[in-house]
Formats: structure tokens, sequence, C-alpha cells
């Protein structure tokens, strides 16, 4: 029945992606907000990579941000701490910061295309209110931290944590061009540290964002998931079938799972 349904989706995926154009299907998306969420056991494969770029029609942050939340239907609090965040100080100078497309920042890692933000932000901003703590596993650039930074304000906080001290710096770096207040007053910051581990220390979370493809769901992660909470992470082998999964806990500690699509991410790498 499984494989029946998963036909049924893919052929379904593959109707909508004619229709909707090219933004269902660009590198590391799922169903782009087109597709609702499909059954459990069921991910979407994603077009060939030669579909998958697009590239905004301005060059001026706040409007290419118009034309995301038409495409994501991303709106509300989420929408307008995007806007506030310019890609730009986030993607290196022969980077392309207005293309919705992942962006190479050194160190074998990327920034993820907007549109993945979108998604991401669509998915927990229910739980980035004010006053809410939020962790960001592989934060990279440091550009998703800062967006959650805005938006659970001076009063909450996001932990972001990489493995890699360089690119730590650097997105202290960025996050410094237009938003060093975030790290001035507490409510944001960035630090090393092993994904698959967490940072125990600062849970539980309201919210957990994962940046980089686990092989399995951490438990780690899970048992820092606050009760009522949320994470999203992509799971699956490095360059095969990735998913990109919603992970809630109810107030009662119950945990369930719920795979929205299939995604292209780096791996997240096992600290020795």
């Amino acid at each position: 029945r499984i494989d029946c349904v998963a036909s049924c989706w893919r052929l379904l995926y593959v109707v909508v992606t004619a229709m909707a154009g090219p933004w269902s299907s660009y590198t590391g998306s799922g169903h782009g907000g087109f597709l609702p969420p499909m059954p459990e056991g069921v991910c979407v494969p994603v077009p060939p990579a030669t579909t998958r770029r697009r590239r905004f029609s301005t060059q001026d942050w706040g409007s290419a941000v118009d034309e995301l939340a038409i495409t994501s239907g991303l709106g509300g609090r989420a929408l307008q701490a995007l806007r506030l965040v310019d890609r730009a100080d986030f993607v290196p100078g022969d980077g392309h910061p207005y293309v919705d497309a992942p962006q190479r920042i050194g160190h074998r890692a990327t920034i993820s295309a907007p549109h993945m933000h979108a998604w991401a932000l669509k998915l927990l901003s229910e739980h980035l209110r004010p006053g809410a703590k939020a962790l960001d596993v592989g934060s990279g650039s440091g550009y998703l931290s800062a967006v959650m930074a805005l938006m659970v304000g001076p009063t909450g906080l996001v932990v972001g944590i990489d493995y890699l001290e360089p690119l730590v710096r650097l997105s202290r770096t960025n996050v410094s061009k237009s938003h060093g207040d975030l790290l001035g007053n507490g409510s944001l910051r960035l630090e090393v540290g092993d994904g698959w581990k967490g940072c125990p220390k600062d849970g539980p979370f309201d919210a957990i964002h994962v940046g980089a493809a686990a092989r399995s769901v951490p438990q780690a992660l899970v048992d820092q998931l606050r009760p009522g909470g949320r994470m999203v992470v992509p799971v699956g082998e490095p360059g095969g079938d990735q998913c990109f999964v919603q992970v809630d806990k109810d107030e009662e500690g119950t945990v369930s799972s719920l795979p929205l699509g299939s995604v292209v991410y780096v791996p997240l790498v096992r600290v020795p």
C-alpha cells in the first residue's frame, strides 16, 4: 500500500511541478509549498538538478523577499524577520545572494537556498515566539540563526552550533555586519559544537533546525526538544535519498515524525 501511495504522490508531484514552473524544483527543495505534506513514510523525489535555479527579478533583498513570500506562503513575523536579514551579508563577494540556490561559503559548506530557509521558518514559526529558545544545528553562515534570533527577541535565546571554528568565526562576522546587537544582547550565541549531540546545557528548546543531513534523526536532539516543540531535520545518506522530516513532541512527551519532501543537503558531520 505504501508503494502505491508513493507512486501516486510522485505522479502528482510531476503534474504540479509542470504546472507550477521552476519554483517547485530548486536545489534543496522538497515540495516548495505547492504540495500538501506527504503521507507517513512517503518522500517525493525532486526533478533533475538542471531545472532547480531561479534568479529573483531584483537585486534588492526586500523586493526579493516579496517574491519569496508569494511562492512560499511565508507571512507574519517570520517574513518580517527574513526581510530584515539581507542575504548579501552572508554570501561571499563572488557569490550570488539573490539567486534562489545554495551558495558556497568555504570549508565545503553552503548557505541554503532562500526558499529552504523560508520553508523551515514556516514550519517553525509558531515555536519561535518572543522569549522562546531555539537551536540551529549546522549554523554555517549564521543566516538562519540571525533570523530566528530576531523572532525570539531579546528575552529569547538562539544557539547556533557548527563543528568548525572557522565557520563559527565567519558566522559571527556575518551577523556583526548589520545585526551585531543580537550577539551583544545575548539573544544569539554562535559557538563550536557537535550537531549530533546538540547543546544540552541550554535545552530544552522550543524549536530546533538542522541544516545538514543526518543518517537518522539524532536522539540527543529529540531529547533536547521541549514538550510542545518542533524540529525540522533532513534525514538520509550523503549523496543519496534525503528527506526533510518534521519531528514533533507533544505536551505528554510523545514524539511523532512526518516526512515532508525530498531535499539535498551536505552531511551532518560526527565530531570524533
